[in-house]
């Protein structure tokens, strides 16, 4: 028995159909009134819980023998930072503390990609330096702390962590959408005439989800694996969605200085009006100042992990986007 936190997330929900798929059984950690939409379909064991609320994690981590961490609240821009360092710092120690004293065998913890270093013109690795004062926005940085977190875990409790960065991973079942998700969505409905110059490493969700259960099996504890994809353009990438909605591509590149203004009025406006995320944040443009290029090498040498070429997630996003009613 395997415990998934995040399972009706798009990361989550993959790595729980990829257990499934390979007959392991699968329990699940959901708070009240959880959207099950990514669940719906499967035969897993719901446990109610809250993160926050260590008391509630003994039973969900009982009998289980891995603990795969997926969840996070993945936000460029949030009302409550406060809240988001809680559920992502506050929330994976709690998760890693239960699994440690229930004598988890192995516990795959998902980090991110956006706490790793930057190589200017190239790709980075799991090596390259990087510092707290390098994270852009309070995702980066609540995810940055939340790794410090876990291994001080590992390194003064002995837990049996091993730490996943996915990339971005694109592809089915992105129902919220993430932040990538909605650029997609966005570029495929004709509503994108312009774009920035900003890169990303592009990879298929059921790939990433792959490489959790590698890193599970094979990965060494206390070691981070990169799971990433094709580095691509965002130009690129908005070109790959053009031709599958037969749309012309966007021929307008902005610089990012003229896009700032724009992210502070739409940050302005949704503090007025309400709403969950402004299509353009402030964060998100200084964040594309840098292009987002990774080197999976890692993972494909020590645990086997491979990745499907960036055009397929890109295609199969935008096909379960269109047939979910995504599009208009």
């Amino acid at each position: 028995m395997y415990l998934v936190t995040g399972a009706t997330g798009f990361v989550g929900s993959a790595v729980a159909r990829q257990l499934l798929t390979r007959g392991d059984g699968v329990r699940v950690l959901l708070r009240a009134g959880s959207d099950q939409t990514n669940i719906r379909d499967l035969a897993v064991e719901v446990v109610e819980g809250d993160l926050l609320k260590p008391e509630t994690l003994c039973g969900a981590v009982e009998g289980c023998d891995g603990v795969f961490h997926v969840a996070a609240d993945y936000r460029l821009w949030t009302r409550n930072p406060e809240s988001m360092f809680r559920t992502n710092v506050d929330g994976s120690r709690a998760i890693v503390h239960a699994a440690l004293s229930a004598g988890v065998s192995r516990i795959v913890y998902t980090s991110s990609v956006g706490v790793l270093g930057h190589v200017p013109g190239g790709a980075a690795d799991e090596e390259t330096p990087v510092t707290y004062a390098e994270m852009i926005g309070p995702y980066k940085q609540s995810k940055f702390r939340a790794d410090e977190a876990v291994r001080q875990l590992i390194e003064e409790k002995g837990a049996p962590v091993v730490i996943v960065n996915p990339s971005t991973p694109i592809g089915p079942r992105d129902i919220k959408p993430t932040p990538t998700g909605r650029v997609i969505v966005e570029a495929a409905s004709g509503k994108m005439p312009a774009y920035v110059d900003t890169g990303l490493n592009v990879a298929h969700v059921d790939d990433v989800a792959a490489g959790h259960l590698l890193a599970f099996d094979k990965g060494s504890v206390g070691e981070r694996y990169i799971l990433g994809g094709d580095d691509m353009p965002l130009a690129d990438i908005l070109a790959v969605v053009a031709r599958q909605t037969k749309r012309r591509p966007p021929s307008v590149k902005l610089p990012h200085s003229a896009i700032i203004p724009i992210a502070h009025l739409a940050e302005a406006w949704t503090l007025m009006v309400g709403g969950d995320e402004p299509f353009v944040t402030v964060d998100g443009v200084r964040m594309a100042r840098k292009k987002m290029f990774f080197s999976s090498a890692k993972a494909e040498r020590e645990l086997g992990y491979c990745h499907r070429p960036a055009d397929q997630a890109l295609n199969d996003a935008v096909t379960w986007f269109c047939d979910n009613g995504y599009l208009r």
